[in-house]
């Protein structure tokens, strides 16, 4: 961990030395320090529900708009693909200077078609989402002596068969004041601030704020359109607003408006800013999540280990037998082959469809090595919530980088299938660059349509399309074609035995060998079916995941039970004469993206039962598929990259003629 913290610090430092005025903090947003009466504004998210998975625009809904206009914030490319929409609101505060009974708006009168979306949209739970100072509003109930954690507010409530809304809001924000002109100091870096300079020196004056959290209290609060016809926006309101969470008494209905108000309170808070996000990353369950974590984890290794001891006794036992005797037995034995070396003559024999399998092999490197790199950065914190999007950019940056490595596995894999033959290599690298890509174009265009069709945010828009297009085909079409040049140059790997012109019969089999292929997967599932469920809650029930240090351990366990589940099961069909080992190794381990898939499904029935219309279902389903592809490819190049392995080592131990 030492080299890691003083990489971090090192890397602290050259951001800093670079920024001028304020430091960037690396894991989020940098901090912003406010004097008294600062303006303070509030921006707004898409609306968001769990019950149906798509997206909508804040002002979708007859809210109260900002007097310049409704503006877009800089977004990155994450956000665009998460189906975030960030603008302005009419929502305003001044630093420190607590406000009550804000007149904010009357709306026009509901007309019929914002009558329907605003009481379809009350009806499918949708969550009004803001941000301040980049943090989420977050929303606290009391539920049996148990604290609830949610972000956001709900647009309002049915109560038979009466719709109400939450027109007004109470806003709690925490601040901390801070008098340090060390942005080291502020940012609680520890050791960093004996090596960071003051990089914002100030004379002393008065304290400076920064915002450590930002709560909200939706209310709905009974208020006659007709007593605020002489009020501005930000006007006081005339009377005492009573704000009870508890009670509702606003209905809606047609052909009336709603006016909108607010109160802000501002507190200060002994939370200091690095730490302002651990409200929203205490994950629900902790402690299930843990042992349930730890115990997969014994578990898997205990059963790892039996298999991997059990496998190595008895390969070495068979080559030590081998090699302990002369010339004279060993050829009296090369007479009574039995099991694997058998099929000496046939092992290394060309699969069918050789190039699929070498496209295959390449996306899966691509895809575990964009895995591994992009949950190692985010467990050492450089990915942060707080850094909206950049989990989805950093992962779609890392992907494109590493074409260079699927365009160099897959010709290099070609031409040692080929016996070192290049013809070809330019073919087997662009269908590389556009295997798994263009299966994912596929997908997401088919889903993006259903999204436009529902005037979703979650919609990619066509400007995106084109940017997307432009970084496949500049960047990382190109980088796989380069990736495969250097392939085609590079030597191939020999072969330790011949193989026969005429191949060899294959016995008939006891049972189906693809039924055991099948079967195997069922191990790599163990190891990581509990973090599955994490992981799905978090994409679909909205909750905040940030355990990335447990996903990497659980990502190299997986690694390695598909290592030792596929040489196993290679090995067995080996043993029986079955020289047909080049797919089976791929599916073996691969084969753990069919039970994600199921368990998907069973995710889809017994946890979001909620999820309303077809369309929400197959959102689900779609992007389903599309992630267990890449489970696939990447699990599977792990279970056919040892076997390859283990194959070439096992027949290059033993000379057989």
């Amino acid at each position: 961990m030492g080299f890691f913290n003083h990489f971090r610090i090192w890397v602290l430092t050259i951001c800093l030395v670079f920024q001028s005025g304020y430091g960037f903090y690396l894991p989020g947003s940098y901090p912003h320090n406010h004097g008294v009466g600062d303006p303070l504004s509030v921006k707004v998210n898409s609306i968001t529900s769990i019950e149906t998975e798509m997206p909508f625009s804040y002002y979708s809904l007859p809210f109260c708009k900002p007097q310049g206009g409704v503006k877009d914030s800089a977004e990155n490319l994450g956000e665009l693909l998460m189906g975030d929409r960030i603008e302005n609101s009419p929502y305003l505060f001044k630093m420190h200077t607590n406000e009550s009974e804000i007149f904010l708006c009357k709306s026009d009168p509901l007309s019929a078609d914002d009558f329907k979306i605003l009481t379809k949209r009350i009806d499918e739970v949708y969550q009004v989402n803001l941000l301040l100072d980049n943090l989420p509003a977050i929303r606290y109930t009391s539920k049996e002596d148990y604290v609830l954690r949610w972000t956001g507010y709900p647009v309002g409530v049915n109560i038979q068969d009466v719709y109400y809304i939450f027109n007004h809001l109470k806003f709690k924000v925490l601040v901390h004041k801070y008098e340090e002109t060390n942005v080291a100091g502020v940012m609680g870096t520890g050791d960093a601030a004996e090596v960071i300079p003051n990089v914002a020196k100030r004379d002393s004056g008065p304290p400076g704020y920064m915002v450590v959290g930002f709560e909200v209290v939706p209310c709905s609060v009974m208020i006659n359109a007709d007593s605020v016809k002489k009020l501005k926006p930000y006007d006081k309101f005339p009377n005492k607003l009573k704000c009870d969470p508890n009670t509702v008494s606003m209905p809606i209905k047609q052909g009336q408006p709603i006016v909108f108000t607010y109160e802000v309170e501002f507190e200060e808070s002994d939370i200091k800013w690095p730490s302002r996000w651990d409200a929203y990353l205490k994950m629900e369950g902790a402690k299930v999540h843990w042992f349930s974590i730890l115990n997969s984890l014994m578990v898997i290794t205990f059963l790892a280990g039996i298999v991997l001891v059990i496998f190595l006794r008895t390969v070495r036992r068979d080559l030590t037998r081998y090699e302990e005797l002369d010339k004279e037995a060993q050829a009296q034995m090369n007479e009574e082959l039995s099991g694997w070396k058998l099929v000496v003559g046939d092992v290394f024999r060309a699969p069918t469809n050789a190039s699929l399998l070498c496209i295959m092999v390449g996306d899966g490197v691509q895809i575990l090595g964009m895995a591994v790199v992009t949950i190692l950065f985010a467990a050492l914190g450089f990915m942060s919530p707080a850094s909206r999007g950049t989990l989805i950019t950093g992962m779609l940056f890392i992907y494109m980088i590493l074409g260079i490595a699927a365009g160099y596995v897959a010709v290099r894999l070609w031409r040692t299938i080929g016996c070192g033959d290049s013809k070809g290599w330019a073919s087997v690298s662009w269908k590389a660059a556009c295997f798994f890509p263009g299966i994912a174009f596929l997908i997401l265009t088919t889903l993006n349509f259903l999204l436009w069709g529902s005037h979703s945010t979650g919609a990619i828009p066509f400007s995106l399309f084109v940017i997307l297009l432009l970084l496949w085909f500049c960047i990382s079409v190109p980088l796989t074609l380069i990736g495969g040049y250097f392939g085609a140059k590079a030597p191939h790997i020999e072969y330790p035995v011949r193989t026969n012109q005429i191949p060899r019969e294959i016995p008939a089999q006891k049972y189906p060998s693809w039924l055991l292929v099948l079967g195997a997967g069922t191990l790599p599932f163990g190891t990581l079916f509990i973090e599955l469920f994490f992981i799905m809650s978090s994409i679909w029930m909205g909750r905040v995941y940030y355990v990335f240090g447990f996903l990497f351990i659980v990502m190299i366990l997986l690694v390695v039970v598909c290592a030792e589940v596929s040489l196993v099961l290679t090995y067995m069909h080996l043993c029986v004469e079955d020289w047909k080992w080049w797919w089976k190794s791929f599916f073996a381990s691969g084969s753990v993206a069919i039970y994600i898939f199921l368990y998907s499904i069973n995710y889809l029935v017994f946890d979001l039962k909620s999820l309303s219309g077809p369309v929400s279902a197959t959102l689900y389903l779609g992007y389903s598929l599309f992630m267990v592809i890449a489970i696939m490819l990447a699990t599977g190049t792990v279970g056919f990259l040892s076997s390859f392995w283990f194959v070439h080592y096992l027949f290059s131990s033993v000379k057989l003629d």
